[in-house]
């Protein structure tokens, strides 16, 4: 099936039957304001293309009477998800609400675009085997910038500049392709079929390799050309704090990041120790591995404060491969919340959300159902 683009009425009946389906033909009226005949209408195309279907019969809330309400038909458009890291790929296949029905991972042999993309086609076959003829679309996600078209304008974990993934994987997959920032894509996906599924304004912050940064404001997701920058990596949480690789003190990177963790804890046990060892030590009441969690988890705090007293938003997801951090240190992480807002400010509701590679692709699966559902491709 090509790309729908779907826009005014159609688009919204499309994305409140996917979110809230199945539902019955009053509600989705009553949620739209649209009369019974305008329904049927605008409802038409939609079920003649197979994006929506009537299920069963059930009666009607309103009136009563027997209704067959509108939902989708998940396992009748698939799609893969996959995940670029520095040494790695992940891949996943999602149903059209995007449920994980299958995943896979590989190393890569190299970081050349080539390399790369003969791992991806591999996988996304491997994952997708016995179910192309139901597969609509591929999302890929990777921590930098990716400009139109699928170009990947830079991904310095890879050390690519202006790589044209998008169109180079869909000439491999006879499939369209849609690339976007790790991020972006991470947040689409709690927007559409996360924690904050239904919230109009949240943001995201998530703690590993590096750091991420997501804002969405009236239900849309800020999609700006600075967005695969890392723009909070370098804000300032504590004064005089340990130095990052670009020479600031005390600035985020310096603090949050699993290299950052792993590095203070390794000078102050005189022995090289990981992000998980350091984390567990913490619980056990070592006095240096302590620190080093409770100085970062304050830090987490401020960073929280901060994104809120600025963007006001409803809720803050915290998630990443490294947000065990915020679980370890979680006293620290909210004393610092307290420190760092006023008294008369709406409480934060702060969601820690830990999450694998596995969700970062689940991710890039759901930018590419979005398009799908949307049409907007970048």
């Amino acid at each position: 099936m090509a790309w729908t683009p779907l826009t005014g009425t159609a688009h919204s009946i499309a994305l409140e039957v996917l979110l809230d389906g199945p539902l019955p033909r009053s509600e989705l009226a009553r949620r739209l304001d649209l009369s019974a005949g305008t329904l049927t209408r605008l409802s038409k195309p939609l079920l003649d293309s197979g994006l929506l279907q009537e299920i069963g019969e059930a009666p009607d809330p309103v009136t009563g009477r027997p209704t067959r309400p509108m939902d989708v038909d998940e396992r009748s458009h698939l799609f893969v998800g996959v995940k670029l890291t520095a040494t790695t790929v992940h891949v996943v296949l999602t149903s059209l609400r995007a449920n994980v029905l299958r995943s896979a991972e590989a190393d890569l042999p190299d970081r050349t675009p080539a390399a790369v993309t003969a791992t991806v086609v591999d996988l996304v076959r491997s994952v997708a085997g016995g179910c192309t003829d139901s597969l609509r679309a591929v999302g890929v996600s990777l921590g930098g910038l990716v400009g139109e078209h699928g170009h990947v304008l830079n991904a310095s974990f890879l050390g690519w500049q202006d790589v044209p993934l998008g169109p180079v994987l869909e000439a491999e997959l006879d499939l369209p392709v849609v690339v976007d920032n790790d991020l972006l894509s991470f947040t689409r996906a709690e927007q559409w079929f996360g924690s904050a599924r239904r919230c109009g304004h949240f943001a995201v912050l998530t703690i590993g390799e590096g750091l991420g940064y997501g804002l969405v404001v009236r239900d849309e997701v800020l999609d700006r050309p600075d967005a695969g920058v890392g723009l909070l990596g370098h804000y300032p949480l504590l004064p005089g704090g340990p130095m990052c690789p670009a020479g600031h003190l005390g600035c985020a990177d310096s603090l949050l990041t699993v290299a950052a963790v792993e590095s203070r804890a390794s000078t102050g046990l005189r022995r090289a120790v990981g992000y998980e060892e350091v984390l567990d030590l913490a619980t056990a009441g070592d006095p240096v591995a302590r620190r080093v969690v409770d100085d970062s988890a304050r830090g987490l705090g401020v960073l929280v404060a901060a994104v809120a007293n600025l963007t006001m938003p409803e809720m803050v997801i915290l998630s990443g491969e490294g947000i065990r951090l915020a679980v370890v240190g979680e006293e620290a992480l909210h004393r610092a919340i307290g420190e760092h807002r006023s008294p008369f400010a709406t409480p934060i509701d702060l969601v820690v959300q830990p999450t694998g590679f596995t969700e970062w692709a689940r991710g890039a699966a759901v930018t590419a159902i979005r398009t799908f559902v949307l049409g907007h491709r970048r």
